[in-house]
């Protein structure tokens, strides 16, 4: 991108350099080197999650990059649910998924589901039987892991592998009629039992469930495995560029043999189906690439250790702000352009590794520094009482929403005789290098003035209760001794006007680097960080209590909180603490 001169004619011109340089990784370069070949005139990408469970942030990886680079080469990226396994499914996954994807800033070009195209699978799978690509196996499951061999070991045939494509056929019919019980025949691939890839060993492509779908009812007693049902769906959708996490690798193979020997594109008489219900069809070739998952120490993130979690009640469902479901990042008060930060700094690459929890904190820290309005709360209550100010007074101070963005304005904060402020800001006996109040000391209250503490109020126990002091009047904003320098600026809410609060003081779910990791004993369960949340009463300024649910803030000096998303009241506040200020684990490492 170019910008030019004011008068063509005089200057050529000159590069952007606000222009955001183009993305680089071996995937965009791929799509560049298709596009530019002429091999694809448009991208098409998936994104095709099971739901079977709520989406985690490893998923938030594969969302951007599924929609992002579709939408940065003006392609188009496709919603598909992968429910072929409809005993593990459900509607309410289905509706918090697509919330998600929303969520995260991305809206689909279509919306598919992989029972949208059972009929096509089935035509494809006959369509193998005819040509001796498959054949019905009565093994049982244990019967089939014996059969399949090891690394090491090739595999044996099944001794039903040579029966005729006419007895297949038949087998075949019959078990989508629904005559044969669960588990009793699988329809399989026929490719090689001694390959040293264990996928292409006579994989399954059908299995008999008699179990409702949540979209086609009992019509389909029988469900197609995940590789070929994924294949296809690619196949039949136009995809272009199917982009898989690693795992995938030892599939491609798989999948490339599924997309070529049904070979919808030569054959479009499979697709029948889809025409006849009015559903679009875009039979091509796509082409699966693999890139790496995003692992964060601190975290687990199974599918089945999650709804563990919640099962077992160890977090407070799903949407527990100490989840790394999407759901929960998005209680906790993480954004979506924090999420999209941490995968652009992440990158696209090949190689496995583990990003530090911090580099996750330090995208938001970025982003709500930026776009978070500041206000002030007390989240550990001490009274101070400012004696030379007469009874009943109170004032408004101005303070900027931002103090780096003056656009946003500024308001009002009311101030009076008696303060709240930080426990943690006095010390009867301070301990070396100590800059707020101590008996006798002084500070600032920010926007306010000096003040010095003169009385320490304990109760018949010894615990302080109040502190009594002075508000020196020449400190005042605006007075010739404003800017008389003291050690310590501390925050402050007035005690007539604040509003109570709840304050849900958050923190990592687990205390150690790799929870699943059981070689130093236990499993991920015994290492929930007993100090991950820590629910408080404290007081907001009235400007933070009239918060909007999911609004941002920087309570200063404490850390950015987020008014909660459902329990939220500007007469009842709920913020959860989304980070703190400065990575605080990096001193326990």
């Amino acid at each position: 991108m170019t910008r030019a001169s004011t008068d063509p004619a005089s200057a050529p011109a000159v590069p952007d350099t606000d222009a955001p340089a183009p993305r680089r990784d071996f995937i965009r370069q791929i799509v560049r080197e298709d596009l530019a070949s002429g091999k694809h005139a448009a991208i098409r990408t998936r994104f095709p999650p099971e739901p079977n469970g709520y989406l985690h942030i490893g998923h938030a990886k594969a969302i951007c990059l599924d929609f992002g680079i579709a939408a940065e080469f003006d392609g188009l990226c496709n919603l598909r649910f992968d429910d072929t396994n409809p005993a593990r499914e459900d509607p309410e996954f289905v509706t918090a998924i697509q919330d998600d994807v929303r969520w995260l800033g991305y809206e689909w070009a279509s919306l598919r589901h992989a029972s949208d195209y059972f009929e096509v699978y089935y035509l494809a799978a006959e369509k193998l039987v005819r040509e001796g690509h498959a054949f019905v196996c009565d093994l049982s499951a244990d019967e089939v892991r014996a059969y399949r061999g090891t690394l090491t070991e090739p595999g044996r045939d099944s001794p039903y592998r040579d029966r005729t494509p006419d007895e297949n056929l038949d087998l075949l019919r019959r078990m989508r009629a629904g005559e044969f019980p669960d588990g009793a025949r699988t329809l399989r691939a026929k490719i090689d039992m001694a390959s040293g890839n264990m996928n292409l060993r006579d994989p399954a492509l059908y299995r008999i469930k008699h179990v409702a779908h949540q979209n086609t009812g009992d019509r389909w007693p029988i469900y197609p495995m995940y590789d070929f049902a994924h294949a296809l769906g690619d196949a039949i959708e136009g995809i272009t560029h199917s982009l898989c996490t690693l795992e995938f690798e030892d599939h491609r193979p798989l999948y490339d043999w599924c997309v070529d020997k049904v070979d919808l594109a030569g054959h479009p008489e499979l697709l029948a189906p889809l025409l006849e219900r009015g559903l679009p069809r875009e039979a091509g070739k796509p082409r699966q690439i693999e890139f790496s998952r995003l692992n964060i120490n601190y975290t687990v993130m199974s599918k089945r250790k999650l709804t563990t979690l919640v099962t077992e009640g160890l977090v407070d469902g799903w949407d527990d702000p100490r989840m790394y479901t999407l759901q929960g990042l998005r209680r906790r008060g993480y954004t979506p352009a924090a999420l999209r930060l941490l995968v652009e700094r992440v990158g696209i690459s090949k190689q496995n590794s583990v990003i530090d929890f911090s580099v996750l904190e330090g995208c938001l820290r970025e982003d709500l520094d930026a776009a978070a309005d500041r206000r002030m709360a007390v989240v550990a209550p001490l009274k101070l009482v400012l004696t030379n100010l007469p009874e009943g007074h109170q004032e408004a101070l101005a303070f900027p929403n931002h103090p780096k963005d003056e656009t946003r304005g500024v308001r009002q904060v009311p101030f009076a005789r008696e303060v709240w402020i930080e426990r943690d800001d006095f010390a009867e006996v301070p301990p070396k290098g100590w800059k707020r109040l101590v008996p006798g000391g002084e500070a600032r209250l920010r926007g306010a003035g000096i003040v010095r503490v003169d009385e320490v109020v304990k109760d018949a126990s010894g615990e302080v209760i109040e502190l009594r002091g002075w508000l020196d009047p020449e400190s005042r904003p605006g007075m010739e001794g404003a800017n008389r320098k003291v050690k310590g600026t501390l925050h402050w809410v007035s005690a007539q006007h604040a509003v109570p609060a709840e304050v849900r003081l958050y923190d990592r779910l687990f205390s150690v680097e790799n929870p699943d990791d059981e070689s130093h004993g236990g499993t991920y369960r015994d290492h929930i960080n007993p100090d991950s949340v820590r629910v408080v009463r404290g007081y907001v300024e009235p400007a933070a209590a009239d918060a909007a649910p999911e609004q941002s803030f920087q309570f200063e000096r404490t850390g950015y909180f987020v008014a909660d998303r459902y329990d939220h009241r500007p007469d009842a506040p709920v913020f959860n603490r989304s980070v703190t200020l400065r990575d605080t684990w990096a001193a326990r490492a």
